[in-house]
């Protein structure tokens, strides 16, 4: 009788883990999904290690589902993962499965540690961990890894567009070696003779995001070619 009532706490505290998990991504997903369409000018600072690249300003525009436009003069370097990506694939809860992995203090933020596991192998991204703000519902870091790209961290920072879950800033930490970069800067990385060709080289790029403009409608000509 004993081993059956530890089997049944046991069972029962597994099963109220996976549903916070569960609660903590929905209540996550319901504030993503308020926001139809937003532009926002954003300014990208990239650190590459043996490439210099020139900070670059630009405008960025978003349309559900997952319709995401960057307009710029220069070379922006923007990771489709910790952007229109990662928001699409949470939006579907069918689509995956969720489990918690304990609490850490991130910024001093006790958050909750969740994994987000896909159903299924169609899609790219083969495993989410999410860093969660319980209190204010927002995600704190995300660790995406994915088929095509390795693994991307993304730290971030939220202001006034907070109750959208939308950042005015965004880190993220990149492998080099995995990392799809424009063919220009990639050409510029294998030429670099000082660039060590079988060891993973971490670079980050930094979004800083001002003057959203959430839900006023943005045209489909942005999207265009």
């Amino acid at each position: 009788m004993k081993i059956l009532f530890l089997f049944s706490l046991l069972f029962i505290g597994q099963a109220f883990y996976a549903q916070n998990a569960s609660q903590l991504v929905k209540a996550i997903r319901l504030k993503l999904e308020k926001v139809n369409d937003y532009s926002v000018d954003i300014h990208i600072k990239a650190q590459v290690p043996m490439i210099k690249i020139d900070e670059v300003d630009a405008k960025m525009y978003f349309k559900k589902p997952n319709r995401i436009k960057v307009e710029s003069k220069g070379i922006a370097i923007l990771p489709k993962q910790g952007m229109a990506e990662l928001n699409y694939f949470l939006s579907d809860e069918k689509a995956y499965t969720c489990a918690m992995n304990g609490n850490k203090m991130l910024n001093n933020v006790n958050t909750a540690v969740v994994s987000v596991i896909p159903l299924g192998d169609q899609s790219d991204i083969i495993l989410v961990k999410l860093w969660i703000d319980p209190k204010k519902e927002l995600i704190m870091k995300s660790q995406v890894t994915t088929k095509s790209n390795g693994t991307l961290d993304v730290t971030y920072y939220y202001g006034d567009q907070a109750k959208y879950g939308l950042p005015y800033k965004m880190v993220f930490t990149i492998d080099v070696k995995n990392f799809k970069l424009p063919k220009s800067v990639a050409a510029d990385l294998h030429q670099n003779k000082k660039s060590p060709s079988n060891t993973s080289q971490k670079g980050t790029i930094i979004i800083s995001m001002r003057n959203y403009i959430v839900n006023k409608g943005v045209g489909s000509s942005h999207f265009k070619n």
